[in-house]
């Protein structure tokens, strides 16, 4: 086994930590404080490749490993986790599941415009009465003619208001239960298609998410992604690779803080010495990168397993619950090793602490992590 970074790896960790660094940093707080999307920020994003990292670069994208893709995730996250859940997505959900499942005829159409960041994609799985159990879709397609009708309502889609192009689940054999649910691809312009409300959040509030109404959209029969009955296997396949760039955001979103806990520790000073020397102080930033390493293994782990062509669904749900709670756990320490400062925006750690709370709810809540990896080791 090999714990060593390529050369390209060191390169993607440089250039994505550069970026949210000089690019992130600035205005993150008032982001937040507005819930304001990053419009610039992730269009410069889509043009160094971070928002098709994985796409074949004959759709125009980068060609990487999904290594490089958390690495890149992390760093990201450990500066503005409203950007990169909208990465997130883009890669893991839309672009994968395009390149994985679509027609060449739809990876031409859409694929190599979201590799680029040209446009960005938005996955549609969630619905009022439909978050976890997937299974239970009220959004119908009905065929007609060349086109199917569909009708619904999505919630807690991200990039639902700045995407312009939409994957989404939809029961057209209700009969058949799970095995009637199908894949399309939306576009945004469509007549019947409505943007509802922003939601306001307590974290992530940068991101964009908005519930979708769909009201008699014709949506055109080549644009079902697979065959009918194909669309349940294909978001949970789908949300397998999500949860790898989950887990990342959460590996991210514990390092920024940990990396700001450990350097105001080292200014900080009490009692005639900097907090850092004391041994409460000590044991809290012990305990944090020993969290975070495992944390980092086991995403690494994961991404490896999917690049290697192996089963990655079990390491996938083990990344994703274990780094989501280590970044709650991280990030509670954080403030408490600021003490009154850590409630203060100016600090970041109050907001990373928002952050975090997040990943323990999407791409599947903690719970259900631990309803897939029982599944496995029971059988």
């Amino acid at each position: 086994m090999h714990f060593e970074y390529t050369e390209e790896h060191l390169a993607v960790r440089d250039a994505a930590r550069d970026f949210a660094k000089s690019e992130l940093l600035s205005g993150v707080i008032e982001r937040d404080t507005e819930a304001r999307f990053p419009y610039e920020q992730i269009k410069m994003m889509g043009e160094l490749g971070f928002m098709g990292m994985m796409v074949d670069p004959k759709y125009n994208g980068g060609g990487m490993d999904t290594i490089s893709y958390v690495i890149a995730m992390e760093e990201i996250s450990k500066i503005d986790a409203s950007a990169s859940v909208s990465m997130s997505v883009n890669n893991s959900l839309v672009c994968w599941g395009l390149e994985k499942y679509g027609s060449e005829a739809q990876k031409e159409k859409y694929l190599k415009k979201l590799a680029t960041g040209e446009v960005i994609g938005a996955f549609c799985l969630s619905e009022p009465e439909a978050g976890s159990d997937a299974t239970s879709q009220k959004t119908t397609a009905e065929k007609s003619g060349d086109h199917y009708i569909l009708n619904g309502t999505k919630n807690w889609i991200t990039n639902g208001n700045t995407a312009s192009v939409y994957l989404v689940i939809a029961q057209t054999n209700p009969e058949k239960g799970h095995k009637g649910i199908s894949a399309f691809i939306v576009e945004k312009e469509w007549e019947g298609f409505v943007i509802g409300k922003k939601e306001d959040k307590l974290g992530i509030r940068g991101s964009d998410t908005h519930s979708l109404m769909f009201s008699d959209v014709k949506v055109p029969a080549e644009n079902m992604i697979g065959e009918e009955g194909f669309g349940f296997r294909f978001a949970m396949e789908t949300l397998n690779g999500g949860r790898i760039g989950i887990a990342a955001q959460a590996l991210g979103i514990a390092s920024g803080a940990y990396e700001l806990a450990l350097a105001y520790s080292k200014e900080r000073k009490a009692f005639g010495k900097p907090i850092s020397q004391h041994q409460a102080i000590q044991f809290k930033l012990a305990d944090m990168a020993t969290q975070i390493e495992a944390a980092r293994l086991l995403v690494y782990k994961s991404a490896w397993l999917k690049d290697q062509g192996k089963d990655y669904s079990d390491a996938s749900a083990m990344a994703k619950l274990y780094a989501s709670e280590v970044a709650m756990n991280v990030t509670v320490e954080a403030i408490q090793v600021h003490g009154g400062y850590g409630y203060v925006k100016e600090y970041h750690v109050e907001r990373l602490m928002r952050d975090a709370k997040i990943t323990q709810i999407y791409e599947g809540t903690s719970e259900i992590q631990k309803i897939v990896i029982s599944r496995s080791i029971l059988s």
